[in-house]
């Protein structure tokens, strides 16, 4: 009988380290990136009970708890900086003591150090160098985006062949502090009909470049259609500007009515940092105040050949143990998977599994229970029926 209340015992125990479980993965349903973990199930043997004809059986034993790495659904957020995995990939994350965990909850921010974080531990988000090399993702040194100086301003409309003399004002240039100066540009003709334009260039009232610019038929002559000077800003170095009228600038007569004006200018003036995100594949994309946008690390992905050596370590982490056919690499590629900005994923947790789970679990120990009450009974009866 006290066998039968010892099997009836690590009944009661399982079931409750099953329902333990099942109130870790019902708690988490709403958790980003959670995995929902099952309990392994194995019957107990008992040696001292194979004789006499009698099975070895012992009772329930409860081993370790599996995680389910199935993909979670994923929901969109609008914030940047959240981020999912659609495919088998892991974030890589370096706590305070050395570690490198790994995520599916990409819920990330950037620190006062403008090193991209966890936010639910302060973990460092990896990500891989234009070496190769895991590398923290940081935009510290790139708060400020520098000029960059006009070195090509292209034109496009018509230069009317009426007109002996035309002007144009408002060229704007960038020289390498990122100040802007505009510059005027006069259009001299060689002669009626002859195609053929004399250009200077101004700052103000000082000419600071010339050449010589030809149409035939009202189209711009290849090999006379730029014109190359060097602009010296005040208290700056020179810098070599050009002119190209080769695309979409034409000369015809059209009375006194002329188009031609600047279409595009290369130079940039200084820029502050204004947005932060990260492309598909994982690229992170700084976008400045100027217009420019530069391109850092890409986010580190990892992802394992099989799940059985990880395990949880909290704030939606797991462990690797032994790092059992173990790879990094970045999204879009192999089978990491693609990175979707303003999206999370949730926690995979199926509601209606969970509950039936539940059930099971109630009647199991119920019964593991019943199986104690009667052999007590019994117990209970055989003093009895020595009393008597």
């Amino acid at each position: 009988m006290l066998d039968t209340i010892n099997i009836g015992m690590t009944g009661l125990e399982g079931f409750s380290r099953g329902l333990r479980v099942i109130a870790n993965n019902t708690a988490n349903m709403n958790t980003p990136g959670f995995k929902s973990s099952s309990l392994q199930f194995s019957s107990l043997f008992d040696a001292s009970a194979n004789g006499n004809g009698q099975q070895g059986g012992g009772g329930l034993s409860t081993g370790l708890t599996t995680l389910n790495f199935s993909q979670g659904e994923l929901s969109q957020t609008g914030n940047d900086l959240d981020m999912a995995v659609d495919g088998q990939g892991l974030f890589m994350l370096k706590g305070e003591d050395g570690k490198i965990r790994y995520s599916r909850a990409g819920e990330f921010q950037f620190n006062s150090d403008g090193i991209l974080v966890n936010r639910s531990d302060g973990a460092e988000v990896l990500g891989i160098g234009a070496d190769g090399t895991l590398t923290t993702v940081s935009i510290g040194g790139a708060k400020f985006s520098g000029a960059g100086a006009t070195s090509l301003m292209t034109f496009s409309g018509n230069l009317s062949s009426n007109q002996a003399t035309q002007t144009i004002n408002g060229l704007k240039v960038i020289d390498t502090a990122g100040g802007e100066h505009d510059l005027t540009a006069t259009f001299t003709s060689a002669g009626s009909g002859s195609g053929s334009w004399t250009v200077s260039i101004k700052d103000g009232t000082t000419e600071v470049g010339t050449g010589k610019i030809a149409f035939s038929n009202g189209q711009i002559v290849p090999g006379s259609s730029s014109i190359a000077f060097d602009y010296t800003a005040p208290g700056l170095g020179a810098m070599p500007v050009t002119f190209d009228f080769s695309n979409n600038v034409t000369s015809f007569a059209s009375g006194s009515l002329t188009t031609l004006a600047m279409d595009t200018q290369n130079g940039v003036a200084g820029g502050e940092l204004t947005k932060t995100a990260f492309d598909s594949a994982g690229t992170l994309v700084m976008t400045y105040s100027n217009g420019k946008t530069v391109n850092g690390p890409k986010l580190a992905l990892s992802r394992f050949d099989t799940t059985d050596g990880l395990e949880p370590s909290g704030a939606n982490q797991v462990e690797a143990v032994g790092l059992p056919g173990w790879h990094v690499g970045t999204a879009g590629s192999g089978a990491f998977g693609s990175i979707k900005a303003g999206w999370i994923e949730q926690s995979n947790v199926d509601l209606s599994k969970e509950f039936s789970n539940l059930v099971v679990t109630q009647r199991g120990y119920q019964a593991s229970s019943q199986i104690i009450s009667t052999a007590n009974d019994m117990l209970q009866e055989l003093f009895g029926m020595k009393e008597k």
